[in-house]
């Protein structure tokens, strides 16, 4: 189906409000200069449901919208473990690391690094996050995002690549380089509820058309029937996706290691954490995106699984035709990346069609947003201040952290288009992220829960670690990535204890953190909004196990 005017109004209808939105939240009120908190924090006063969205919308884009969807006509359920156990850790994430963040009034996760250990290891971390935002981050989205928009509204053969990164660098630039985190954070609330709507609407819509009888009940029991195998949450090791995600070490292994480093310390998800009006905010806040998490799967990965029925119906069955010549390329490999973006082209009727799209470009726009947000943070509060500049104004210190944004953006763009076909790019992002994921995940565990921890065992953990993770990486180890990752973290802990116990002149290390009693205290909402996430998980994985 084309796209119709009253289509294109939708869309662009969506890009005026969410543009204009962002303007006037964050415009600056009369007789007051927008400063550091301001821009970076929000001015610290974000409400528990404002954080619970922004968390949302900031993880969810094309990443989860056209990879994971991917994964899921690859995979099938099994690859719902990313959202579902992010559930479990935001609310560790909330009770155990949010207290002492809070505490300590930091703006930045470097700057917590630099607070417990020191400014050297906060630099080589701060360039770190830099570059990964920029080179992994903000391309993936950009280049997923952009193939989305060309199977939609084009033919799907990479003719409007570069016009869609564009279209899409501009919408996220066009408030977020002004407005900085409130803007971000505000219009999140817009986002995440067009993300999710448009979601739905797409998953009803697509089971409603993936059997004969049609209906949406039909179309569940359908592709229970036609795709039992997909509906597995633990896969077995003769399964050919076992390597990416290995059986019952999901729930205790490798899997913790990517939710925890990038629920806890990964700074564009934990900074709207961050700019909380208090510590009971934002752990509701972090409670309230634990529930959504739990609702992610049915807009992401069941449309995979449709697409997957799809293209796998018996001779004479189709319900509809060319399904094969669609997903397969010219060297004859699937392009699972192309189950969501499918689905809406060929599905969503006129009217709503521009809706859905509108949806899966807010999405990406969100998370594009806060990741310019918080790389622009970090450069300007642990590399500009501390090294060129430590008697910066607000003024000074906004201006720049709008270029450093800019910048970022600008390299994002340039860097996208080489990306090209990768198939299961959400598999390949998670893989080569926890080559350093690990080491810097056992420097805060370590740093935060055991006084011994100093600095030179960090620094030696950090760098050891990926040396570790390359060697088991070699052909001859033949280990799932997940389990490569356990076992880096396994080792970067032993190596950080072990050089900290050697080094230290002292029992504890000087900058030690004080933990008590009253630290890990949660109030009543918190505590049952956590025990109804994991029955619900308890439930979800014996049903579907």
């Amino acid at each position: 189906m084309e796209f119709s005017i009253l289509d294109y109004a939708v869309f662009f209808g969506y890009i005026v409000i969410i543009v204009a939105i962002g303007l006037w939240v964050s415009r600056d009120k009369a007789g007051h200069q927008k400063n550091a908190e301001d821009y970076f924090l929000a001015s610290k006063a974000l409400p528990w449901w404002a954080i619970g969205a922004s968390l949302i919308a900031a993880n969810i884009s094309a990443e989860q919208f056209v990879a994971m969807s991917g994964s899921g006509f690859a995979v099938g359920l099994a690859i719902a473990s990313y959202e579902w156990m992010s559930a479990f850790t935001l609310i560790l994430v909330g009770k155990f690391f949010m207290p002492v963040f809070i505490e300590k009034k930091i703006y930045t996760i470097p700057e917590f690094i630099e607070q417990r250990f020191s400014t050297s290891l906060k630099t080589i971390l701060a360039v770190f996050w830099i570059a990964l935002f920029i080179f992994v981050n903000l391309t993936s989205v950009l280049f997923l995002g952009a193939k989305a928009l060309d199977t939609i509204l084009g033919t799907g053969t990479g003719e409007l690549i570069i016009y869609a990164i564009l279209v899409l660098a501009f919408i996220a630039a066009a408030y977020s380089l002004y407005g900085g985190l409130s803007a971000v954070a505000w219009t999140d609330v817009v986002q995440v509820i067009m993300l999710v709507m448009g979601g739905l609407i797409t998953t009803i819509i697509a089971l409603d058309h993936v059997s004969a009888s049609g209906g949406v009940f039909n179309g569940l029991t359908h592709i229970l029937n036609a795709a039992d195998e997909k509906f597995h949450m633990i896969i077995s090791r003769d399964n050919p996706e076992f390597f990416n995600l290995p059986g019952i070490a999901v729930l205790i292994g490798g899997l913790w290691v990517a939710n925890l480093y990038y629920w806890g310390f990964n700074q564009y998800i934990i900074q709207r954490a961050l700019a909380a009006k208090s510590l009971k905010e934002a752990q509701r806040g972090i409670a309230f995106a634990g529930f959504l998490k739990l609702i992610i799967p049915l807009i992401v990965v069941i449309p995979g699984i449709i697409a997957y029925v799809l293209y796998a119906q018996p001779a004479g069955t189709a319900v509809i035709d060319g399904v094969q010549d669609a997903f397969l390329k010219s060297d004859g490999v699937i392009n699972y990346d192309k189950a969501y973006p499918w689905l809406i082209s060929v599905f969503i009727p006129t009217g709503l069609k521009g809706l859905v799209l509108a949806a899966l470009t807010a999405a990406i726009v969100s998370s594009l947003a806060s990741m310019l947000n918080s790389t622009s943070t970090i450069f300007t509060m642990d590399i500009y201040k501390p090294y060129f500049n430590r008697n910066a104004t607000d003024k000074q210190v906004v201006y720049v952290g709008r270029l450093a944004a800019a910048a970022a953006l600008i390299i994002a763009c340039l860097m996208a288009p080489l990306l090209g076909n990768i198939p299961q790019m959400f598999v390949y992002i998670q893989e080569y992220t926890g080559l350093v994921s690990p080491g810097i995940l056992a420097v805060f565990l370590l740093g935060l829960f055991w006084k011994k921890t100093n600095n030179t065992g960090a620094i030696v953990g950090v760098v050891s670690s990926i040396i570790v993770a390359f060697l088991l990486k070699l052909p001859g180890i033949n280990l799932p990535w997940m389990d490569q990752m356990l076992y880096t973290l396994l080792i970067s802990i032993a190596v950080i204890a072990g050089v900290s116990l050697t080094t230290s002149e002292n029992d504890d290390d000087s900058k030690a953190i004080k933990l008590t009693s009253e630290t890990f205290k949660t109030d009543k909402v918190f505590n049952i909004s956590a025990y109804a996430i994991l029955i619900i998980l308890a439930v979800l994985y014996a049903v579907f196990w």
